[in-house]
């Protein structure tokens, strides 16, 4: 069984996984998902997602579970498979944040654990929204925009989709969307203060697509507002 990571808090940046540091909307928008969706989901009785008092922000444990469940939503999971699975997981591997700390593969419609995170037999998955059955492990697709650490929770959060250099690290930034340790906010600093991508990618050692990415995350459609300062 993996090791919970309430368990390991040696680290500083551990400490902080679990303070509530992402408000709604902005969790919302980074999971390409409505406010009012995420509010839904917390009030959910059947296990959706960890409680929530009203009103308060998100923790990074509690943004993770939503990306997940959003990532699950995307691929075509019924909601009632996503709460089964949730709520499995959590009774047997006594787990507050399970769809954070472990990995789980979409296949058909139905989410599974992998073994090495359990006590069964190896090359097998474990159906977690069907109580707990075995299967080979075949062709069993993994959502790609999430990267685990060995045993343990989501370190990684591809934010912007797999192939795009903004990640959520809790390690990096507090945890804030970034490139390359840069949050997408402070580089959308700079250009508002009149900066172009060649300057601000120098100043931060990044490249200039990466400036035109985290503007592009950021909301801000480059060359729209007047003269383009990109060259």
């Amino acid at each position: 069984m993996a090791t919970l990571v309430s368990e390991r808090l040696d680290e500083p940046w551990r400490r902080r996984l679990f303070l509530p540091n992402y408000q709604i909307g902005e969790a919302a928008a980074y999971a390409q998902i409505s406010p009012q969706t995420v509010v839904a989901w917390h009030k959910i009785k059947a296990s959706m997602l960890t409680h929530r008092e009203r009103r308060a922000a998100l923790s990074y444990m509690q943004l993770i579970e939503m990306a997940v469940v959003a990532a699950f939503r995307k691929a075509g999971v019924p909601m009632k498979r996503i709460r089964a699975a949730r709520e499995y997981a959590a009774r047997t591997l006594k787990s507050e944040f399970p769809f954070a700390e472990y990995s789980f593969k979409e296949e058909g419609k139905h989410l599974w654990l992998d073994s090495g995170q359990i006590d069964v037999k190896a090359g097998t998955v474990v159906s977690a929204d069907q109580g707990g059955q075995l299967a080979w492990e075949t062709v069993i697709g993994r959502l790609r925009e999430f990267e685990y650490e060995k045993h343990g929770i989501v370190l990684k959060w591809h934010v912007a989709g797999p192939s795009s250099p903004i990640v959520i690290d809790p390690r990096v930034s507090f945890g804030a969307p970034a490139i390359k340790g840069t949050p997408t906010w402070v580089i959308r600093g700079r250009w508002d203060a009149g900066e172009s991508d060649t300057d601000i990618a120098e100043d931060f050692g990044i490249k200039k697509e990466d400036v035109k990415e985290a503007l592009k995350f950021e909301g801000i459609v480059p060359g729209g507002r007047g003269r383009s300062r990109l060259h």
